[in-house]
């Protein structure tokens, strides 16, 4: 197939389903209707899945800008899940080793290493990105 024709069939691709910046929730369903239908197809033409490979940018940028978390510190992530679960410093003694470990973390004077991230992790059944 000639790069002409295949910029032809991409271009007709793009008059049924026109790519645009994603800014509601209903555009966003609808794209991510186009991607299922595409996806369920057992092969795809070059243009279809140049398509899809567009489709799945749009809905990602969407997504991040309408549902990433704000940026918090590991103490504020921590803080938020202690709260969230109605937990005390003591409770977390089985994470941190002992009570005083705990309370210089929560105050500050020691941070997070790898086996507190991977333990605080499991704990409150989080990804260890948020401890980051």
């Amino acid at each position: 197939m000639s790069a002409l024709h295949a910029s032809a069939d991409y271009a007709r691709l793009l008059t049924k389903i026109p790519p645009k910046v994603i800014r509601s929730e209903r555009e966003n369903e609808y794209y991510a209707r186009a991607l299922y239908e595409l996806d369920q197809r057992k092969s795809l033409r070059r243009e279809e899945r140049e398509l899809a490979d567009l489709l799945t940018l749009l809905i990602e940028d969407f997504e991040e800008r309408k549902y990433s978390l704000p940026k918090a510190t590991p103490l504020e992530t921590l803080a938020f899940l202690m709260e969230q679960h109605r937990l005390k410093q003591k409770d977390l003694v089985d994470v941190f080793g002992t009570r005083s470990i705990v309370s210089e973390v929560i105050n500050g004077k020691r941070e997070l290493n790898k086996e507190h991230i991977r333990k605080l992790s499991q704990r409150f059944g989080v990804s260890p990105e948020v401890f980051f």
